[in-house]
Protein backbone atom coordinates (compact mmCIF):
# COMPACT_ATOMS: atom_id res chain seq x y z
CA UNK A 1 0.00 0.00 0.00
CA UNK A 2 1.42 3.36 -1.03
CA UNK A 3 1.00 6.61 0.87
CA UNK A 4 0.01 9.59 -1.23
CA UNK A 5 2.41 12.54 -0.94
CA UNK A 6 0.71 15.88 -0.47
CA UNK A 7 1.87 18.93 -2.39
CA UNK A 8 3.22 22.23 -1.08
CA UNK A 9 1.63 25.66 -0.98
CA UNK A 10 4.21 28.44 -1.34
CA UNK A 11 3.30 31.96 -0.17
CA UNK A 12 5.34 34.14 -2.50
CA UNK A 13 5.88 37.83 -1.87
CA UNK A 14 5.79 39.80 -5.13
CA UNK A 15 6.64 43.42 -5.98
CA UNK A 16 4.31 46.18 -4.74
CA UNK A 17 5.26 48.28 -7.72
CA UNK A 18 8.81 48.08 -9.01
CA UNK A 19 9.29 44.73 -10.79
CA UNK A 20 12.91 44.61 -9.67
CA UNK A 21 11.77 44.14 -6.06
CA UNK A 22 11.50 40.36 -6.26
CA UNK A 23 13.81 37.74 -4.77
CA UNK A 24 15.71 35.13 -6.75
CA UNK A 25 14.00 32.42 -4.69
CA UNK A 26 10.53 33.69 -5.61
CA UNK A 27 11.43 33.77 -9.30
CA UNK A 28 12.78 30.21 -9.12
CA UNK A 29 9.68 28.90 -7.39
CA UNK A 30 7.30 30.69 -9.75
CA UNK A 31 9.06 28.91 -12.60
CA UNK A 32 9.17 25.50 -10.89
CA UNK A 33 5.69 25.10 -9.37
CA UNK A 34 2.84 23.40 -11.19
CA UNK A 35 0.44 26.31 -10.75
CA UNK A 36 0.41 29.97 -9.72
CA UNK A 37 -2.77 31.11 -7.94
CA UNK A 38 -3.04 34.87 -8.31
CA UNK A 39 -5.38 37.46 -6.86
CA UNK A 40 -5.14 39.41 -10.13
CA UNK A 41 -3.93 37.30 -13.05
CA UNK A 42 -3.40 40.38 -15.24
CA UNK A 43 -1.02 41.89 -12.71
CA UNK A 44 0.81 38.62 -12.09
CA UNK A 45 1.10 37.91 -15.80
CA UNK A 46 3.09 41.15 -16.19
CA UNK A 47 5.57 39.89 -13.60
CA UNK A 48 5.83 36.41 -15.14
CA UNK A 49 6.21 37.80 -18.66
CA UNK A 50 8.87 40.26 -17.53
CA UNK A 51 11.01 37.35 -16.30
CA UNK A 52 10.08 34.88 -19.04
CA UNK A 53 8.12 32.54 -16.76
CA UNK A 54 5.37 30.46 -18.39
CA UNK A 55 3.84 28.61 -15.43
CA UNK A 56 0.04 28.18 -15.72
CA UNK A 57 -2.02 30.80 -13.90
CA UNK A 58 -5.38 30.56 -12.15
CA UNK A 59 -7.34 33.29 -10.43
CA UNK A 60 -8.00 33.23 -6.70
CA UNK A 61 -9.74 36.31 -5.38
CA UNK A 62 -12.48 37.42 -2.98
CA UNK A 63 -15.30 36.63 -5.41
CA UNK A 64 -14.33 33.07 -6.36
CA UNK A 65 -12.37 31.94 -3.30
CA UNK A 66 -14.79 29.22 -2.17
CA UNK A 67 -14.90 27.45 -5.53
CA UNK A 68 -11.23 28.01 -6.36
CA UNK A 69 -10.00 27.04 -2.91
CA UNK A 70 -11.43 23.55 -3.36
CA UNK A 71 -9.87 23.25 -6.82
CA UNK A 72 -6.46 24.32 -5.52
CA UNK A 73 -6.71 22.04 -2.49
CA UNK A 74 -7.61 19.13 -4.78
CA UNK A 75 -4.40 19.66 -6.73
CA UNK A 76 -2.38 19.96 -3.53
CA UNK A 77 -3.88 16.68 -2.28
CA UNK A 78 -2.67 15.03 -5.48
CA UNK A 79 0.87 16.23 -4.85
CA UNK A 80 1.01 19.39 -6.96
CA UNK A 81 3.00 22.44 -5.91
CA UNK A 82 1.19 25.78 -5.95
CA UNK A 83 2.52 29.32 -5.55
CA UNK A 84 0.03 31.74 -4.03
CA UNK A 85 0.57 35.43 -4.88
CA UNK A 86 -1.48 38.50 -4.08
CA UNK A 87 -2.13 41.51 -6.28
CA UNK A 88 1.06 42.95 -4.78
CA UNK A 89 3.19 42.26 -1.72
CA UNK A 90 2.84 39.38 0.70
CA UNK A 91 -0.17 37.08 0.19
CA UNK A 92 -2.52 36.52 3.10
CA UNK A 93 -2.44 40.15 4.29
CA UNK A 94 -5.86 41.78 3.78
CA UNK A 95 -6.64 39.37 0.94
CA UNK A 96 -8.41 35.98 0.60
CA UNK A 97 -5.13 34.10 0.72
CA UNK A 98 -5.46 33.77 4.48
CA UNK A 99 -8.53 31.54 3.97
CA UNK A 100 -6.66 29.18 1.65
CA UNK A 101 -3.74 28.96 4.08
CA UNK A 102 -6.09 28.06 6.95
CA UNK A 103 -7.71 25.29 4.88
CA UNK A 104 -4.34 23.89 3.78
CA UNK A 105 -3.03 23.86 7.36
CA UNK A 106 -6.19 22.07 8.53
CA UNK A 107 -5.58 19.30 5.98
CA UNK A 108 -1.93 18.88 6.90
CA UNK A 109 -0.66 20.34 3.63
CA UNK A 110 2.78 21.89 3.85
CA UNK A 111 2.70 25.70 3.68
CA UNK A 112 5.99 27.52 3.04
CA UNK A 113 6.48 31.29 3.42
CA UNK A 114 8.71 32.88 0.79
CA UNK A 115 9.29 36.44 2.04
CA UNK A 116 9.23 39.47 -0.20
CA UNK A 117 7.98 43.06 -0.42
CA UNK A 118 5.38 44.40 2.02
CA UNK A 119 3.57 47.73 1.77
CA UNK A 120 2.96 47.60 5.53
CA UNK A 121 6.64 47.45 6.43
CA UNK A 122 7.76 49.79 3.64
CA UNK A 123 5.35 52.51 4.80
CA UNK A 124 6.15 51.93 8.47
CA UNK A 125 9.92 52.28 8.15
CA UNK A 126 9.69 55.38 5.96
CA UNK A 127 7.11 57.13 8.16
CA UNK A 128 9.57 58.43 10.72
CA UNK A 129 7.45 57.07 13.58
CA UNK A 130 8.38 54.39 16.12
CA UNK A 131 8.87 50.99 14.53
CA UNK A 132 9.69 48.86 17.58
CA UNK A 133 5.98 48.34 18.30
CA UNK A 134 3.15 48.77 15.81
CA UNK A 135 -0.32 47.46 15.01
CA UNK A 136 -1.78 46.75 11.56
CA UNK A 137 -5.52 47.28 11.07
CA UNK A 138 -5.86 46.63 7.33
CA UNK A 139 -8.75 48.42 5.60
CA UNK A 140 -11.24 50.17 7.85
CA UNK A 141 -14.78 48.86 7.30
CA UNK A 142 -17.14 50.84 5.08
CA UNK A 143 -19.60 51.06 7.95
CA UNK A 144 -18.70 51.50 11.59
CA UNK A 145 -15.29 53.00 10.87
CA UNK A 146 -15.54 55.36 13.81
CA UNK A 147 -16.16 52.47 16.19
CA UNK A 148 -12.95 50.85 15.01
CA UNK A 149 -11.08 54.13 15.43
CA UNK A 150 -12.55 54.57 18.91
CA UNK A 151 -10.85 51.32 19.91
CA UNK A 152 -7.53 52.84 18.77
CA UNK A 153 -7.90 56.05 20.75
CA UNK A 154 -5.47 55.00 23.49
CA UNK A 155 -3.27 52.81 21.28
CA UNK A 156 0.31 53.84 22.05
CA UNK A 157 1.82 51.79 19.23
CA UNK A 158 2.18 53.13 15.68
CA UNK A 159 -0.92 52.25 13.63
CA UNK A 160 -0.78 51.15 9.98
CA UNK A 161 -3.87 51.17 7.75
CA UNK A 162 -4.69 50.53 4.11
CA UNK A 163 -7.07 52.88 2.31
CA UNK A 164 -8.42 53.47 -1.18
CA UNK A 165 -7.73 56.84 -2.84
CA UNK A 166 -11.42 57.71 -3.12
CA UNK A 167 -12.01 57.21 0.61
CA UNK A 168 -8.78 58.76 1.88
CA UNK A 169 -10.12 62.24 2.66
CA UNK A 170 -13.20 60.87 4.41
CA UNK A 171 -11.01 58.56 6.48
CA UNK A 172 -8.72 61.43 7.45
CA UNK A 173 -11.79 63.38 8.57
CA UNK A 174 -12.93 60.45 10.70
CA UNK A 175 -9.46 60.13 12.21
CA UNK A 176 -9.48 63.83 13.04
CA UNK A 177 -12.90 63.56 14.68
CA UNK A 178 -12.08 60.49 16.74
CA UNK A 179 -8.33 60.52 17.36
CA UNK A 180 -7.53 64.21 17.07
CA UNK A 181 -4.96 66.02 14.98
CA UNK A 182 -2.02 63.68 15.45
CA UNK A 183 0.92 63.12 13.13
CA UNK A 184 0.37 60.96 10.06
CA UNK A 185 2.33 59.67 7.08
CA UNK A 186 0.49 58.96 3.84
CA UNK A 187 2.50 56.60 1.64
CA UNK A 188 1.21 56.56 -1.93
CA UNK A 189 2.34 54.42 -4.87
CA UNK A 190 5.26 52.95 -2.93
CA UNK A 191 8.23 51.88 -5.13
CA UNK A 192 6.47 53.17 -8.27
CA UNK A 193 7.40 56.06 -10.54
CA UNK A 194 5.09 58.52 -8.78
CA UNK A 195 5.86 57.45 -5.22
CA UNK A 196 4.90 60.04 -2.62
CA UNK A 197 5.40 60.15 1.14
CA UNK A 198 3.37 62.91 2.82
CA UNK A 199 4.24 63.63 6.44
CA UNK A 200 2.39 66.07 8.66
CA UNK A 201 -0.73 66.46 10.76
CA UNK A 202 -4.05 64.88 9.90
CA UNK A 203 -5.42 68.36 9.21
CA UNK A 204 -2.61 69.11 6.77
CA UNK A 205 -3.03 65.74 5.05
CA UNK A 206 -6.76 66.28 4.68
CA UNK A 207 -6.21 69.71 3.10
CA UNK A 208 -3.49 68.37 0.78
CA UNK A 209 -5.49 65.45 -0.59
CA UNK A 210 -8.80 67.31 -0.71
CA UNK A 211 -7.13 69.87 -2.97
CA UNK A 212 -5.32 67.24 -5.03
CA UNK A 213 -7.29 63.96 -5.03
CA UNK A 214 -4.85 61.04 -4.78
CA UNK A 215 -4.44 58.08 -7.10
CA UNK A 216 -2.97 54.65 -6.61
CA UNK A 217 -2.33 52.40 -3.64
CA UNK A 218 -2.28 54.12 -0.25
CA UNK A 219 -0.91 53.09 3.14
CA UNK A 220 -1.60 55.30 6.17
CA UNK A 221 0.70 55.37 9.18
CA UNK A 222 -0.52 57.08 12.37
CA UNK A 223 1.62 58.11 15.29
CA UNK A 224 0.60 56.34 18.48
CA UNK A 225 -1.46 58.06 21.15
CA UNK A 226 0.46 60.43 23.39
CA UNK A 227 0.57 60.17 27.17
CA UNK A 228 -2.67 61.24 28.72
CA UNK A 229 -1.20 63.87 31.01
CA UNK A 230 -3.26 66.86 29.97
CA UNK A 231 -0.70 69.32 31.26
CA UNK A 232 2.02 68.08 28.91
CA UNK A 233 -0.14 68.82 25.87
CA UNK A 234 -1.23 72.12 27.42
CA UNK A 235 -3.78 73.36 24.86
CA UNK A 236 -4.82 76.91 25.58
CA UNK A 237 -8.40 77.99 26.18
CA UNK A 238 -8.74 79.50 22.69
CA UNK A 239 -7.65 76.25 21.04
CA UNK A 240 -10.13 74.22 23.05
CA UNK A 241 -12.95 76.65 22.29
CA UNK A 242 -12.09 76.56 18.57
CA UNK A 243 -12.19 72.76 18.50
CA UNK A 244 -15.55 72.70 20.23
CA UNK A 245 -16.88 75.31 17.79
CA UNK A 246 -15.59 73.34 14.79
CA UNK A 247 -17.42 70.20 15.91
CA UNK A 248 -20.61 72.19 16.48
CA UNK A 249 -20.28 73.60 12.96
CA UNK A 250 -20.22 70.00 11.70
CA UNK A 251 -23.55 69.34 13.36
CA UNK A 252 -22.62 68.13 16.84
CA UNK A 253 -24.57 69.46 19.81
CA UNK A 254 -22.56 71.43 22.35
CA UNK A 255 -22.54 68.57 24.91
CA UNK A 256 -21.42 66.13 22.18
CA UNK A 257 -18.68 68.51 21.05
CA UNK A 258 -17.45 68.98 24.61
CA UNK A 259 -17.36 65.24 25.20
CA UNK A 260 -15.43 64.69 21.97
CA UNK A 261 -12.78 67.31 22.75
CA UNK A 262 -12.44 65.93 26.26
CA UNK A 263 -11.79 62.47 24.79
CA UNK A 264 -9.21 63.87 22.37
CA UNK A 265 -7.12 65.20 25.21
CA UNK A 266 -7.72 62.35 27.61
CA UNK A 267 -9.32 64.48 30.30
CA UNK A 268 -12.54 64.40 32.24
CA UNK A 269 -15.39 66.45 30.84
CA UNK A 270 -15.64 68.37 34.11
CA UNK A 271 -12.03 69.50 33.70
CA UNK A 272 -12.63 70.67 30.16
CA UNK A 273 -15.77 72.57 31.18
CA UNK A 274 -13.82 74.30 33.90
CA UNK A 275 -10.98 75.27 31.56
CA UNK A 276 -13.36 76.71 28.99
CA UNK A 277 -15.05 78.79 31.65
CA UNK A 278 -11.72 79.56 33.30
CA UNK A 279 -13.33 78.45 36.55
CA UNK A 280 -10.77 78.11 39.33
CA UNK A 281 -12.50 75.09 40.90
CA UNK A 282 -13.16 73.35 37.63
CA UNK A 283 -16.89 73.28 38.35
CA UNK A 284 -18.75 72.45 35.16
CA UNK A 285 -21.57 74.54 33.74
CA UNK A 286 -24.95 73.00 33.31
CA UNK A 287 -25.24 70.94 30.11
CA UNK A 288 -27.60 72.25 27.50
Amino acid sequence: MTTRTLGTLYLCGTPIGNLEDVTLRVLRLLAEVDLVAAEDTRQTRKLLSHYGIRTPLTSFHAYNRKKKAEEILARLRRGASVALVSDAGTPGISDPGADLVALAVREGIRVVPVPGPSAVLAALVVSGFRTDRFVFEGFLPRKGRKRVLEALRDERRTVVLFESPRRLVATLEDILDVLGDREVAVARELTKQHEEIFRGTVTAARARFAAQPPRGEITLVLAGAAHKEFATRNPDRETLAAEVAELQARGRTRPEALREVARRYGVRRRELYGLLLNAPNGDPPQEE
